[in-house]
């Protein structure tokens, strides 16, 4: 990452990432087209009920194993193998705390959440059944993000590929058996994801066990140690703040939808899982990128540090412009696979065609808020999340959203690229100022 061709670089690293996200979102929409064609369709319903409140508790642990592969990636840019070997021993302590931790307030908060996202009743108790069968499987999330980050660091994204696969190829079995076979519906699914998710948490761990050097695991080091559990949550912290405002936003919208009747929750849900295919394709190349970023600041090369951000910027946008206008184009027969309720198709169809259009826009403003953090600056990219996504998706519903005029599902979610737009072009304008600080304390001359 230090040396030749950023764009051959960021190939080679960020398409493994991708290949084993999608496969990851490929495994969870299998969990969805299960639920939509053997479960009723309120079941599908309360798998979209839940899912923006489990994306919340994921984006937690991949936020703050970004923190760890961003100081891990700065030390390896610096040479300092002793420090790199403190964070991969304290992420994976740190990861069995945090996922702990989070397991038990979400098992005690989750029905009062639930109940103020306005779930209607008839879904109300099939989602609470269904995401008490995924919380126990947060500690593995949280310990293999974590893993995960100190792989990516050090550019390493293709056996985290191997893992998730095995793992998929386990939901999806589990799925059959639970689902389809034992009658478990939405506690089938939910089983069969948490089951899957520590079988990669296994894998993951086995690798690092047997690594090399300073990316080996010794079980016997694995503690918390003040130093470098601050220097993670330095940069972790202020992107899981970003991201709980972010979902904040997005609950009240999801409690929107949810006052349109099960047929909306449906059809969103199904919509959502696609989406996700989008961003996880971008979100991506924004990790490799983040690495190079990391890096090269790190070895003090701002030349480089500047042509890993308009590279990545450049590969995002041709990314997102690809997955985003093909979801357009084959919205009906995508959403078909999920469901065969043409209300909730109708409703899906509507959502892709304002979102996945203009994804690019997602797409940049996640990448320069990444290299903020690359940088070694993460309140400054949450702020301005904060105020242009989420303020004014915010200002929109509360204003605007409730009069007769705008009230519909289609103008619920144009606050979507109007957000993104207007929090890319305040990100631009700061990064360009943060990069240029950074530079100058570096190199005095330049």
């Amino acid at each position: 990452m230090l040396n030749g061709s950023i764009f051959k670089g960021l190939v080679r690293v960020s398409l493994p990432l991708m290949l084993s996200s999608i496969l990851q979102i490929l495994f969870n929409a299998a969990d969805i087209i299960v639920i939509g064609r053997f479960g009723s369709n309120n079941s599908l319903a309360a798998v979209g009920a839940v899912s923006v409140i489990w994306g919340l508790c994921c984006h937690v642990f991949m936020s703050l194993g970004g923190g760890a592969a961003v100081v891990a990636g700065k030390n390896i840019g610096a040479g300092k193998k002793d420090a790199v070997a403190d964070v991969l021993h304290v992420s994976i302590a740190l990861g069995l705390l945090l996922g702990t931790l989070l397991s038990i307030t979400a098992w005690i908060f989750m029905p009062k959440v639930l109940w103020l996202l306005q779930t209607p009743q008839e879904v109300f108790g099939i989602a609470l059944r269904y995401v008490h069968y995924l919380i126990p499987g947060l500690p593995a999330i949280a310990v293999y993000n974590f893993g995960a980050g100190i792989l990516r660091a050090k550019g390493d994204t293709k056996r985290p590929l191997y893992f998730l696969f095995a793992a998929g190829v386990v939901n999806v079995i589990l799925n059959l058996i639970f689902v389809i076979a034992l009658k478990m519906d939405v506690a089938g699914v939910g089983l069969a994801t948490s089951v899957s998710q520590y079988a990669a948490t296994l894998l993951i761990i086995v690798c690092l066990a047997l690594e090399e050097g300073e990316f080996r695991l010794c079980f016997k080091m694995i503690r918390l140690k003040a130093a470098v559990v601050a220097s993670i949550l330095r940069i972790g912290v202020p992107n899981v703040i970003q991201n709980i405002l972010f979902t904040i936003s997005n609950l009240v919208i999801q409690a929107a939808i949810n006052s349109f009747g099960a047929d909306a929750m449906a059809g969103n849900a199904a919509a959502g899982n696609l989406e996700n295919f989008c961003w996880t394709a971008m979100i991506s190349v924004e990790q490799a990128g983040v690495s190079f970023v990391s890096q090269n600041f790190g070895a003090g090369n701002f030349k480089r540090v500047k042509k890993s951000v308009w590279e990545t910027l450049g590969v995002i946008c041709a990314t997102g412009l690809i997955f985003g206008e093909l979801t357009v184009i084959f919205a009906r027969p995508l959403l078909e696979i999920y469901t065969s309720n043409q209300a909730s198709i109708a409703e899906g169809v509507v959502r892709l065609r304002i979102l996945c259009g203009p994804y690019i826009l997602c797409g940049i403003m996640s990448s320069l808020a990444a290299d903020m953090r690359g940088l070694g600056h993460s309140i400054e990219p949450s702020i301005i999340v904060l105020l242009g996504a989420c303020g004014s998706r915010l200002a929109w519903i509360f204003t605007a959203f409730q009069t007769p005029r705008f009230h519909s599902t289609r103008w619920l979610l144009f606050t979507y690229p109007a957000s993104w737009a207007i929090t890319a072009i305040a990100l631009a304008f700061v990064f360009v100022k943060i990069f240029r600080q950074e530079r100058a304390r570096f190199e005095p001359s330049a």
